[in-house]
C-alpha cells in the first residue's frame, strides 16, 4: 500500500473530517478526498461512512486505523531515538504514574530535574489505568507493582506501606486511639475499596472497616485523603512516603500497616538508549536514595 495514502487516511480517521485533515496535512479537501477514494479502490472496500456530521469508520476502516496507529507510534519511537542521538537532553518525555504518587511525591521534586535540563518538556499523565508502554501511550512509567510485559526494562525503586495518620489538632480534640477497637470513636478517611488502587491498600481498608467505624470519608485518590487529614477531618490511610514532606502528620496505631507495595520504574526496550529516559531514571533514583537517607537519619 502507498504510505502517502495511508498517512492521509490516518489523518482523516483521526480528525473525522476531510476538511480538518486537509488543514493538518496542508492539502485541499478535494486532494484529500481523491487520495481516500484511491485507497478505497486499491483495497476494494469502503473505509468511511459519510454523514452530514462528518466521517465514521467502517469495520474495515477500523482495522486499517488500528494498523496505521501502531505504525505512527513506532515511527514516533524511532524519531525519539534519533533525536536522542544528540548529547543534549531535550524534547518531550511522557511520564505516567498514579495520581497519588505523581501529585504527592514526584511533581514537587521535578524542580531539580528542570534545573538540570531546562529544555525538557514533561507530560505528566496521572491516572490509575496502566498505560501501554510498548504501544507508546507513554515513554516511562512508575508503577505500584512489577510490570508483567517482557519487552520492558524495569527497575525497582523502593517499597511503600499504607499506614494510619492524623493531624495533631484532630488527635488533640478526639484523642489518640490505642487499639484497633478505638477506631469506633473516630472518622476513617480512605480510598473506597472498589476504586482503582493497590491491593495491599484495599485489603488494609477492608480490615479496618470490620471495627464498626461510624463515620467515613472515601476519596478516589490519596491526594484527597491527605487534604482531608490535614484539615482535621479524621484518621487517614496514607502511603508512608508522605512523612518527609508532611512531618506534622502523626502516625496512629504504629503496629497497623499494609503489606509492602513495590514501586517500579519501567520503559520500553527500544528506548534503552534514550538520554531523556536515562536522565529521568537517574533523577528519580537519586531522589529516592536521598529520601531514604533523610528518613533514616530522622529515625
Amino acid at each position: 500500500m502507498d504510505w502517502d495514502k495511508l498517512r492521509i487516511f490516518h489523518a482523516v480517521a483521526d480528525a473525522g473530517s476531510l476538511t480538518h485533515a486537509g488543514e493538518v496535512l496542508h492539502l485541499s479537501q478535494s486532494a484529500v478526498s481523491r487520495q481516500i477514494r484511491a485507497l478505497e479502490d486499491s483495497l476494494n472496500t469502503t473505509l468511511f461512512h459519510r454523514h452530514a456530521r462528518g466521517l465514521i469508520l467502517t469495520e474495515q476502516g477500523e482495522l486499517l486505523f488500528d494498523a496505521t496507529s501502531a505504525m505512527v507510534k513506532r515511527l514516533d519511537a524511532a524519531a525519539a531515538r534519533i533525536r536522542d542521538s544528540e548529547e543534549e537532553v531535550f524534547g518531550e518525555l511522557r511520564v505516567t504514574t498514579t495520581t497519588g504518587f505523581g501529585t504527592l511525591w514526584l511533581a514537587p521534586r521535578l524542580t531539580k530535574l528542570y534545573e538540570k535540563y531546562p529544555d525538557l518538556k514533561i507530560d505528566l499523565m496521572l491516572e490509575e489505568r496502566v498505560l501501554d508502554l510498548p504501544m507508546r501511550e507513554a515513554d516511562v512509567a512508575i508503577r505500584m507493582k512489577e510490570p508483567s510485559q517482557a519487552d520492558l526494562i524495569r527497575k525497582r525503586l523502593m517499597s511503600v506501606k499504607m499506614r494510619l495518620y492524623a493531624s495533631p489538632a484532630y488527635l488533640a480534640e478526639r484523642g489518640t486511639p490505642e487499639r484497633l477497637e478505638d477506631l469506633s470513636r473516630h472518622r476513617l478517611i480512605c480510598q473506597n475499596t472498589s476504586s482503582a488502587q493497590v491491593s495491599a491498600g484495599a485489603k488494609l481498608v477492608q480490615e479496618l472497616m470490620t471495627h464498626d467505624i461510624p463515620s467515613t470519608l472515601t476519596v478516589n485518590n490519596y491526594f484527597g485523603v491527605l487534604q482531608a487529614v490535614l484539615h482535621d477531618l479524621g484518621i487517614g490511610v496514607l502511603p508512608d512516603y508522605l512523612t518527609e514532606d508532611f512531618p506534622d502528620l502523626v502516625r496512629v496505631l504504629p503496629d497497623v500497616e499494609s503489606n509492602e507495595v513495590p514501586v517500579f520504574l519501567a520503559y520500553p526496550e527500544e528506548l534503552r538508549q534514550s538520554k531523556r529516559i536515562s536522565a529521568f531514571r537517574d533523577f528519580v533514583t537519586e531522589e529516592i536514595f536521598e529520601h531514604r537517607k533523610r528518613i533514616k537519619e530522622a529515625r
